[in-house]
This record gives structure tokens, C-alpha cells and sequence, in this order.
């Protein structure tokens, strides 16, 4: 299949062969249309919402990361530049849905192949990404982190997702490591990770950090495991392990 990246590089920022293909301005109008497209099927099938997967160095996050997003003409530059191809991505899905159909945004800092990327050095640098962003019509924004407990910048306790709500005032749902003590990567060298308490995440959902939590491993690994959070069956949840990538429990 075609590789389609901003600038022709990779997630690691170097070229996609000898000369990496660069997307024309016609490419990527048709690539815009294609989600607008396949927004509109999914609601005429009867989703309820979309969520645009903008984190991790996928697509849209390609565009909105410096380091493959090179381009000189109006999709690239500084960071409110680079915006250019998320918000066109979110109108077009607006357009083609209904002011009703709610419109998710995925972002991160993090890159599946650079845990240290950001795009937001500071609350000012984030806030001057996401009002573009917002203004496109975003619903609420899902801001994945490694770690759900982690501050996102020195001098405050906010997550990435509290963060976002603080600035925006928009809906978000916050993840990362939810119910458990290691973060995914372990997986991929034969570790896993242990059932934890979500004292720590009952109290910040208190505090209006976040509206939504998302649980990804935990729920992989036990199907049960909302219940037996819900009813005090905390000794019950199984540990997490990395058999449990390849299976469907």
C-alpha cells in the first residue's frame, strides 16, 4: 500500500526510501474528503460518533509533529500552521455529518516511536494548538498518555486531558496505564503488569480533571474487570500479561 506522510519521512523522521513520496495539495484534499466520506458512512450505518485517531504518529498527528512534518506551503511551519490538515480533516467530517454527531479528537504527545516527543513544550504552546482544533468543531478530545497520573508540565498535577479541559473547556477522556502498575511496552519485551487500585482515579474524576477514562489492557486482559471494580472484587482482576495480545478472552 502507498505510504502517505507530510513531508515523505517516517515516524522516525527519516525518508520513506531513497526519495519519500511528498503529498501534492491535490493528495491530501483527496485524502480530507476520504475521511469526510467515511465519517458520513459510518453515521448513515448508525454510529453514534467518530473519533479521529490524531495521536501516537498516526496521520493526523504526522501533520501536526515537527519532526515529519517539514512541508513549507500552509500545511507546515509552526505549530498553529501545522494544524492546517487536522482542522480541514475536522470540518469536512463535520460538514458531512450533523451538528448532533459527535466528533472526537485522539491526540498525544507521544510518538509510537519516540515516547519523549511533544507537541507542546507549555500550557501556552498547547492552548495556541488546540483553539484551531476546537474552532473546527471538535466535540471533546481523548488525550493519550502512558501514564494517566503523570503531570503533563512542571508546576501543576494536570494530566494532558486535564490540561485540554482547562483550556478549551471541552469534554475529555483521559488513559493511560488505568488499573495497572506498568505501561504497555513491557509487553513487547515478555513482561506484563499488576492489578492496581483506582483510588488515585476515582479522586481526580472527582475533582472534574477529566469526564471519561479510557481502559485498554486491563480490560483486555479481563473482560470482567468494570464489574469487579464496581462491586469491591479487586482480588479477583487477573494480571495483565503479554499472552494476552494475542488472544481474545
Amino acid at each position: 500500500a502507498p505510504v502517505f506522510t507530510p513531508s515523505g519521512l517516517g515516524p522516525d523522521g527519516t525518508p520513506i526510501g531513497e526519495a519519500g513520496p511528498v503529498p501534492t495539495t491535490g493528495d491530501i484534499e483527496a485524502v480530507v474528503t476520504a475521511f469526510a466520506e467515511a465519517a458520513a458512512t459510518a453515521r448513515r450505518l448508525g454510529f453514534d460518533g467518530v473519533e479521529l485517531h490524531g495521536a501516537h504518529g498516526y496521520l493526523i498527528d504526522s501533520f501536526l509533529w515537527e519532526g515529519t512534518n517539514r512541508r513549507t506551503d500552509a500545511y507546515g511551519g509552526d505549530p498553529v500552521a501545522r494544524t492546517r490538515f487536522a482542522t480541514e480533516v475536522i470540518a469536512a467530517v463535520r460538514e458531512a455529518t450533523s451538528p448532533d454527531f459527535p466528533v472526537v479528537l485522539r491526540i498525544s504527545q507521544w510518538k509510537a516511536v519516540d515516547y519523549t516527543a511533544r507537541l507542546a513544550h507549555s500550557p501556552a504552546e498547547l492552548e495556541s494548538i488546540l483553539a484551531p482544533l476546537v474552532e473546527a468543531g471538535v466535540d471533546a478530545v481523548h488525550a493519550s498518555t502512558r501514564r494517566y497520573w503523570e503531570p503533563e508540565f512542571e508546576g501543576s498535577r494536570l494530566n494532558l486531558a486535564g490540561w485540554v479541559k482547562k483550556l478549551t473547556g471541552l469534554p475529555v477522556i483521559s488513559v493511560g496505564s488505568v488499573g495497572l502498575d506498568e505501561v504497555f511496552t513491557t509487553a513487547f519485551t515478555g513482561g506484563g503488569a499488576r492489578p492496581t487500585g483506582i483510588e488515585q482515579l476515582v479522586e481526580r474524576l472527582d475533582e472534574d480533571e477529566f469526564d471519561l477514562i479510557a481502559v485498554g489492557r486491563a480490560l483486555l486482559t479481563d473482560p470482567e474487570w468494570a464489574e469487579k471494580i464496581r462491586t469491591g472484587r479487586t482480588a479477583e482482576v487477573r494480571p495483565f500479561t503479554r499472552d494476552d495480545l494475542t488472544r481474545l478472552t
